[in-house]
């Protein structure tokens, strides 16, 4: 398929980093694709010619380990990763599994729809997975958080954001996307929390956010990669809290998903960059400069 636009996201800085497991190189990053069909081979199912479709993160399951077949498909034993263990988006096209790209229509810009294929769709597990808190906390309001805020104020839901200490203006953002408050990540909510879920990659926010959930509430932490987790006395985790993480996507997560984003409306705050400005962009996105998800247009 011909790339249109790939989101950045700090999966990608992970990869460059080193920072995740069997690593593949050389490798192209980028996993939050949109594109038309430019060839089809056998197999390929309804996709047509011409067809915009989106590429994300999984990008390949094996269809016959036990996590498979019992419908966990994020969990595979064999997986292939779009961006990490496969060739990614950061160029003019890519070789994709029909199977996993999934069709957008012909409504919405390029660059807005591609943060959904990352950043919406974990965004969209992570809330599941918390659901049904009713006082939600997001710690890091990224690219994936200024999504879930959207949603999650969608269904009714009260979202407390956490930024880094003193950042006023995502602070500002955040409450532009219907958060009933916002503070550093240093700060306690008004009111004890549901459920948290933590977007950013420290492991010191986990017992902070531990403290801001009540009884029965749920830490959920949604980055693929994340600093040591500190100790934290037992007490934070009694009266039946619970830590978990989230793992990839199944394909069902995004037919759910982007069926549901055009009812909600969803906005997204892109930063458009060239293609050949990559290195740019993940600089960038590595000093927190941009509010909201970068994109590469080719």
């Amino acid at each position: 398929m011909s790339i249109a636009a790939c989101g950045v996201c700090r999966t990608d800085l992970h990869v460059l980093d080193g920072e995740l497991p069997d690593q593949h190189v050389p490798i192209i990053p980028g996993h939050e694709i949109v594109g038309r069909i430019d060839a089809l081979g056998e197999g390929a199912g309804s996709l047509k010619l011409g067809e915009r479709v989106g590429i994300p993160w999984l990008g390949h399951t094996c269809g016959g380990c036990p996590y498979c077949t019992a419908q966990k498909e994020n969990l595979c034993d064999h997986p292939l990763f779009t961006g990490y263990t496969r060739d990614g988006g950061f160029a003019t096209s890519v070789i994709a599994d029909a199977r996993f790209a999934f069709p957008l229509g012909d409504i919405g810009e390029d660059v807005a729809l591609a943060p959904l294929l990352c950043a919406g769709l974990i965004g969209w597990r992570s809330l599941v997975i918390a659901s049904p808190a009713k006082r939600l906390g997001l710690y890091g309001f990224g690219a994936a958080a200024h999504i879930v805020a959207q949603v999650a104020a969608w269904q009714g839901r009260s979202v407390y954001a956490f930024t880094r200490p003193g950042d006023t203006a995502a602070q500002d953002f955040a409450r532009s996307l219907g958060a009933v408050w916002a503070g550093g990540s240093d700060e306690r909510p008004p009111e004890l929390l549901d459920a948290a879920i933590i977007y950013a990659t420290v492991g010191d926010l986990v017992p902070l956010a531990l403290k801001a959930v009540a009884k029965g509430g749920v830490v959920v932490c949604a980055g693929i990669h994340m600093s040591d987790v500190p100790s934290f006395p037992y007490v934070l985790l009694w009266e039946e809290r619970r830590l978990v993480s989230v793992a990839n996507l199944t394909r069902q997560d995004g037919l759910d998903f982007l069926a549901l984003a055009p009812k909600i409306g969803i906005v997204t705050r892109t930063t458009t960059y060239p293609l050949r400005q990559a290195n740019e962009a993940l600089a960038d996105l590595r000093a927190g400069h941009f509010e909201g998800a970068a994109v590469l247009v080719p």
